[in-house]
């Protein structure tokens, strides 16, 4: 058919030919086109530059955020090295068991405010937002008080995971300055959230890269002008991100942006605690055991008959690796506001249209990362040490790191598929398999049974994250948008612009 005969049939949509700029077209449009058969393939390269831009003016603020927001424990990692090896050590090791365990659950709890929020943000129904937003606050300073305990009796948990007393010490000093930012945690993640969901993401990036500057200095003057040292350090950190939390506060309280969503402090936000809570434990356990997976890992490397040099050459390259998650992370974020603010409004066809487009956009983002990891393999590891032994051990395993950085460009893409569509009970239960009863044990095996050694505890964690993926990809591939769709609208509409009940029956 030729494309006379077919404007001569269907009437074309004035976004895709009257109009030169992506901008002129809109979501509704787009499912408009997608819904029309056949589609002239002349159409589908404008198609995917317009979802890729959507995509791009969400992720790219939301990689710079996840970036500078990981870059404020990375500084003061890095100054803690200025005081003392064994300073270092103990800040590395409350770092990974201790603020990383309490961040996973905290990131995870909040997934379920992209969840309902974006959803909510899609179908127009703004008022809800600021209840869910008060709801998850809510349940996240309740974990945050239980956090607590961990955080102040960190020493006897650290030398509960094998380390030795002087690390376990000096951990515990820099865990306890760390109190105030679990508080910070519980109020900032669900307030990112919220403004994601709204597709408000360059003023969280400004603020994002304001605190980071501002916390150098901060540092700088805590450790070579006052001499406060390691707990200098710490409470340091906990003021930047109570920093980043007022900028939030403040941004949703006096934002236009905000005036329809954020209606203020409401006793509604207490109803319905219970379906809520359900979703938001299903995410923190489906993020937590992402996150925990790797830390794990790290930490069993230790364990090791050479414990220095598989500790050092484990720990750069998951440095590496932490910096793609990152911004894989970022990218993540952006699908689950897509997905979620698409199913709201009713657009299926733009729902599949828009994972396709961004799995795509990460596979090309991973393969360039793979071709740097390879090409440079010797350098990443010259930029943290000068010991041949490390180096040797760094350049044996960047072809795990190339494999690890490819399948880091599909698995946290889909896992904000599945963020957006609620699915995270059952991602829960994929990554439980996946990684604990089937990828940690194969990692413990090879790593300690065979000569592989830490490659094998990596290529436990290949295994894990293969499966995994693969396990998504599948569920993806069998979902019915439409029914996505159907289960998004049955979800919010008990919600009025007025009134927020339980927005998350039938989850």
């Amino acid at each position: 058919m030729g494309a006379e005969e077919y404007q001569g049939q269907t009437p074309l949509l004035p976004g895709l030919d009257s109009h030169p700029r992506l901008s002129d077209l809109s979501s509704n449009m787009v499912e408009e086109f997608l819904e029309r058969r056949p589609v002239p393939v002349r159409w589908w390269a404008r198609l995917f530059a317009w979802e890729s831009r959507v995509l791009w003016l969400l992720s790219g603020a939301s990689i710079v955020v996840c970036l500078f927001n990981y870059m404020l424990t990375f500084v003061s990692l890095m100054f803690t090295g200025h005081l003392s090896a064994l300073e270092l050590a103990g800040a590395s090791i409350a770092s990974v068991g201790i603020q990383g365990l309490a961040y996973g659950i905290m990131l995870g709890m909040a997934s379920a405010v992209q969840t309902v929020c974006g959803q909510a943000y899609g179908a127009k129904k703004y008022a809800a937002m600021g209840i869910i937003c008060q709801r998850a606050i809510i349940l996240h300073l309740g974990a945050a008080v239980i956090l607590t305990f961990l955080y102040w009796y960190s020493g006897p948990a650290l030398r509960a995971m094998g380390q030795s007393e002087d690390i376990a010490e000096t951990g515990q000093i820099f865990a306890r300055g760390l109190i105030p930012q679990i508080y910070a945690f519980a109020l900032s993640c669900p307030m990112q959230r919220f403004l994601q969901a709204q597709n408000i993401v360059n003023p969280l990036a400004y603020m994002a890269v304001g605190v980071f500057l501002l916390h150098v200095l901060l540092t700088w003057i805590v450790v070579y002008v006052l001499n406060y040292g390691l707990l200098g350090i710490a409470l340091t950190l906990s003021l930047s991100w109570w920093l980043l939390v007022v900028l939030n506060g403040l941004y949703i309280l006096l934002s236009p942006s905000c005036k329809e969503t954020w209606t203020g402090l409401s006793i509604k936000a207490f109803k319905g605690i219970w379906p809520f809570l359900k979703l938001t434990i299903a995410s923190a356990v489906m993020l937590c055991l992402e996150i925990w997976y790797n830390q794990g890992l790290v930490l069993i490397s230790g364990l090791l008959p050479n414990p220095t040099i598989s500790l050092d050459s484990i720990s750069i390259c998951m440095n590496y690796l932490n910096w793609d998650i990152n911004v894989m992370l970022g990218l993540c974020a952006a699908a689950s506001i897509r997905v979620s603010n698409e199913l709201g409004a009713g657009h299926p066809k733009v729902t599949k249209f828009s994972v396709i487009v961004v799995n795509t956009n990460s596979i090309l983002i991973s393969i360039v990362f793979c071709a740097i990891v390879l090409i440079f393999r010797v350098g990443l590891s010259q930029l943290f040490t000068t010991d041949s032994e490390v180096i040797e051990a760094v350049s044996n395993l960047t072809p795990l790191l190339a494999i690890s950085v490819f399948l880091n460009g599909i698995q946290p893409i889909l896992s904000g598929v599945a963020i957006g569509s609620g699915w995270q009970a059952v991602v829960a239960y994929v990554n439980l398999a996946c990684y604990y009863i089937i990828g940690l044990p194969i990692g413990c095996v090879l790593g300690f049974k065979t000569s592989l050694g830490v490659a094998g505890i990596w290529w436990g964690m290949i295994t894990g994250v293969f499966l995994q993926t693969v396990t998504l990809i599948i569920l993806t591939v069998r979902t019915n948008w439409n029914v996505e769709v159907e289960k998004a609208t049955e979800r919010l509409k008990k919600s009025s612009q007025e009134e927020t009940l339980d927005l998350m029956a039938g989850v």
